[in-house]
């Protein structure tokens, strides 16, 4: 891939929050959590679980836990991104944010769409749902599944600034 074909990638992504009525495989998930995989975390702990959830009942459990997290009802499967600060304590929330990146980017490469769903503020209740211990943090839920929507670009104004 040139280049420019992986700026082209990077600025076309969309956070995608409707989702195609459609299966995605097990294959292509199972490959971009695999990239997630790889993201850079401090000192190379990967500190970060994944739970890759397609029962419509636990994503619909996962989509009430906040008003901004209804697209996991309709994904096609959501990916919790689980850290555990034992493993990186000082930078755990930094490397796992660094995962979900990957994923989302990785969601995108293979022409899916996926959305950030934050979890920080709901941290016991997915780890009721999810039945993860409490030695580990939830830091986010991706919504992934076949888009159903093209958003369009905000106009992002930025300065320079010489100091």
């Amino acid at each position: 891939m040139r280049c420019e074909e992986c700026i082209d990638l990077l600025l076309s992504r969309r956070s995608i929050r409707r989702f195609a009525r459609e299966a995605v495989s097990d294959d292509l998930i199972c490959r971009i959590v695999d990239v997630a995989r790889y993201a850079p975390s401090a000192k190379n702990s990967q500190p970060w679980e994944f739970i890759v959830v397609k029962d419509p009942e636990l994503k619909s459990r996962l989509a009430d836990i906040h008003p901004h997290a209804q697209p996991i009802r309709q994904a096609a499967v959501a990916i919790a991104v689980i850290c555990d600060p034992a493993r990186s304590p000082t930078s755990y929330m930094l490397d796992c944010a660094n995962a979900t990146t990957h994923l989302l980017l990785a969601a995108h490469a293979v022409g899916l769409g996926a959305v950030w769903i934050q979890t920080p503020r709901n941290i016991d209740e997915v780890r009721r749902i999810l039945k993860v211990p409490e030695s580990k943090v939830p830091v986010a839920i991706v919504a992934v599944g076949r888009p159903a929507e093209s958003p369009k670009p905000f106009q992002v104004l930025f300065t320079f600034r010489d100091f």
